[in-house]
């Protein structure tokens, strides 16, 4: 029979009897024994690490529904300069100027309601309104700074109903502006022209500000803790690193204590996130867990080692070649999910002894799991599928001296 196949978890793993559910899982779905190896006692300390995150801004109560919970916005300075390191773009007002002069050249026939509201129908010089939008358009904070089609579109379409179907009670409305002599004409279209699009702008702004708080907002919830206690355990495991690989080591002893110690006798593992760092500094030391076939998952050995070479009996990264991993790590294969920001290559930075690469391979991205991917990797179909290619035991080849077998 088989020894197990060793699975080491990841970081903000504190809970013991959730990891061995976990495994459990995976073992069925992979269709291979496995063992829990847990050191998630060991890692950082986070229960308070919310104390040392900023505050969010403040919640705003308006524009929304009674029954809806608060949502946070981002203030104006947030949204503003992230919006200012986008240069104005060109084609915006032209994409605007475009839509306006097709509304304002159609006939009532071509509009959504059939005619407009007060029965009458005057052309409206574009050549004249396209010369009033260039004049406000400078003055804009967030639409010359924009380069949705749609919303663009949007807006032309809202300035050419705003001169044509407008309210005749209106002050700037235009059935009130054919009433008026040249001069005054002029003036009043030029300011309804740069009033309307000003409203625009503010409602882009407001739109865009909203957007930001709310990736704001998830950005901190989801993202924010995750990488935080990610980084809490990177930290201890760089202090405490003798005392986590000793646990571990402990781990496979429980099952047999010559396992990964001899050449002969190595190991398997799978390891997810920092689990997978571990592996493979266990798996590289000067005295090394030796191992058959490691499968990482959500993992980061490739970043750190070329961010600080992690010694043992790796050479560090130098660009030109990639670094030669030793006999003690035969078989890898890294598992990365496309929206997981804790997932690393490692064929791009790592050779194996035999002179192969380490396998890449991408995990599908499911919808539902959100933004937050570094722990989807439990339950995806395509790890526990790869885990159980990765993992199977070859059969032994058959002895050229053996009889054959009698049909």
């Amino acid at each position: 029979m088989p020894d197990p196949v060793f699975v080491i978890h990841g970081v903000a793993n504190r809970d013991l009897e959730g990891f061995t559910a976990a495994v459990e899982a995976l073992q069925a779905a992979s269709g291979v024994e496995m063992h829990p190896v847990y050191w998630g006692d060991l890692g950082a300390e986070d229960q308070h690490i919310a104390a040392t995150l900023p505050p969010l801004h403040a919640p705003t109560n308006t524009l929304r529904a009674e029954n809806e919970p608060p949502h946070t916005v981002a203030d104006d300075a947030l949204a503003a300069d992230l919006f200012a390191e986008r240069t104005p773009a060109p084609e915006a007002r032209t994409r605007v100027e475009q839509t306006l002069r097709e509304h304002l050249s159609a006939t009532p026939q071509d509009h959504d309601d059939g005619e407009l509201r007060d029965g009458d129908f005057t052309p409206v010089d574009s050549d004249q309104v396209a010369a009033y939008l260039a004049e406000a358009w400078d003055q804009t904070t967030w639409l010359q700074r924009t380069d949705d089609p749609l919303l663009l579109a949007e807006v032309g379409r809202d300035l050419a109903r705003a001169l044509l179907d407008a309210a005749p009670e209106d002050e700037f409305g235009y059935a009130e502006l054919r009433g008026s002599g040249p001069t005054d004409f002029e003036g009043r279209m030029r300011s309804l022209v740069r009033r309307r699009l000003s409203d625009l702008d503010r409602v882009a702004g407001a739109a865009i500000q909203a957007a930001v708080g709310r990736i704001n907002h998830a950005l901190r919830t989801r993202l924010g803790p995750g990488t935080t206690r990610f980084l809490g355990d990177v930290l201890v495991y760089q202090r405490h690193q003798a005392a986590i690989h000793a646990r571990i080591r402990a781990s496979i002893d429980a099952v047999d204590p010559e396992l990964g110690r001899y050449p002969d006798r190595p190991v398997r593992v799978v390891a997810h996130s920092l689990g997978g760092v571990v592996a493979v500094d266990m798996a590289t030391a000067a005295n090394p867990l030796w191992t058959e076939k490691l499968l990482t998952f959500g993992s980061q050995a490739a970043f750190f080692h070329v961010c600080d070479p992690r010694g043992g009996q790796l050479e560090p990264f130098a660009g030109a070649q990639r670094v030669v991993l030793p006999a003690s790590l035969a078989r890898w294969t890294n598992l990365w999910e496309p929206l997981d920001v804790l997932a690393f290559a490692a064929s791009t930075v790592f050779q194996l002894h035999d002179g192969s690469s380490p396998t890449d391979i991408p995990v599908p991205h499911s919808a539902s799991t959100g933004l937050w991917t570094h722990a989807a990797y439990w339950e995806s179909p395509a790890v526990a599928a790869a885990i159980g290619r990765a993992m199977r035991v070859d059969t032994p080849p058959a002895d050229p001296a053996a009889p054959a077998a009698e049909a």
